[in-house]
């Protein structure tokens, strides 16, 4: 329910301190206070009426030197509501963000190229395992340090997949050190899955993948030593990283190694980027399960979302300039009064 202020709401100091709100179901009948705010204010939201039932309500504004109680008001009765329609524009984003995906997936499986942006780091997958390749060292994939209930250590684990398929055409080396044992679960699956496309089932060995600990900084230890005893050719930093990052990104670019790395955790980004040859930053890293498998629905979702990033900022950009210029308006109106 809203009101106008009273008259004396700002005319003085303390001239209205409270609106207490009273209400009764008869309009003749006991008023009973069931709330109240503070003066400047004109609404109040009553949550303890029951639907179907009339009700009728005064405003009380309270002040140092007495009361004013308004007439009574005309009868309302509240109902469910299925919809908050203060949040219709969430609705309507949504509904333009969900037919956005839809149409491109229709449009990526009849065959249409959609074209999707490069990604640097991914794109240098091929030269960092062919390096590996001619020099007879081995590739080294870590997956970060979280589990499998972590978003970005599914999508390290999604590159991986790319990777050891690289890895298994080429007939290179590689080496995934994990932190986690339903990681390397994972991992080993992937891994497995990626030799049987690439027609190399007989080069894959569960050894590939091995547990080390899952104490953060011995991990990290752990992965360097292997970093300065093999010298790898790649190292690819794929997943959820913290502390330990410019730790293994140091260690990587002392021993020479071609390094790509990607994370969505921004405190670690900047450490990536300067010891890595390339870096995933943020939604690059989970772009990249569509930008590697070239799946329709994936390609469709991804380029989905990038119509409706463009139709939110295009949103906020109108009702920022709309709120401006009646902001303007208004400004302007008072001055000539």
């Amino acid at each position: 329910m809203a009101w106008k202020k009273s008259p004396d709401d700002g005319a003085g100091e303390s001239n209205v301190t409270t609106y207490d709100i009273l209400r009764s179901n008869q309009k003749d009948g006991l008023y009973v206070l069931i709330g109240g705010v503070t003066s400047g204010q004109e609404e109040f939201l009553d949550n303890s009426t029951k639907d179907g039932v009339k009700y009728y309500y005064k405003i009380k504004a309270m002040g140092k030197d007495g009361f004013s109680i308004s007439s009574p008001s005309q009868a309302i009765s509240s109902r469910a509501q299925w919809f908050d329609m203060n949040r219709i524009y969430i609705f309507i984003m949504s509904v333009i963000l969900s037919c956005a995906i839809l149409y491109f997936i229709f449009q990526a499986k009849a065959g249409k190229e959609l074209f999707i942006r490069k990604i640097a780091g991914l794109d240098a997958v091929d030269d960092a395992v062919g390096r590996a390749t001619e020099m007879g060292r081995k590739v080294i994939y870590i997956p970060g340090i979280h589990d499998m209930d972590d978003i970005q250590t599914i999508a390290g684990i999604t590159i991986l997949g790319r990777v050891a398929k690289l890895v298994a055409e080429y007939e290179a080396k590689l080496e995934v050190p994990v932190c986690r044992s339903m990681v390397m679960v994972a991992c080993r699956e992937t891994i497995k899955e990626a030799y049987l496309n690439a027609g190399r089932p007989d080069g894959y060995n569960d050894d590939m993948v091995h547990y080390l600990t899952d104490d953060q900084f011995a991990y990290a230890a752990a992965c360097d030593g292997i970093f300065v005893r093999q010298k790898p050719a790649a190292i690819f930093l794929m997943g959820t990283f913290f502390a330990e990052s410019l730790l293994l990104a140091e260690t990587g670019n002392s021993v020479g190694a071609i390094q790509i790395a990607g994370t969505a955790r921004p405190a670690q980004l900047p450490f990536f980027v300067a010891a890595c040859d390339y870096t995933l930053i943020g939604e690059e890293l989970f772009a990249a399960s569509a930008y590697l498998s070239k799946d329709p629905k994936l390609l469709g979702s991804l380029k989905g979302q990038d119509i409706g990033k463009a139709v939110f900022i295009l949103g906020i950009l109108v009702g920022t300039i709309l709120i401006t210029f009646k902001i303007l308006d208004i400004g302007f109106v008072f001055n000539i009064k």
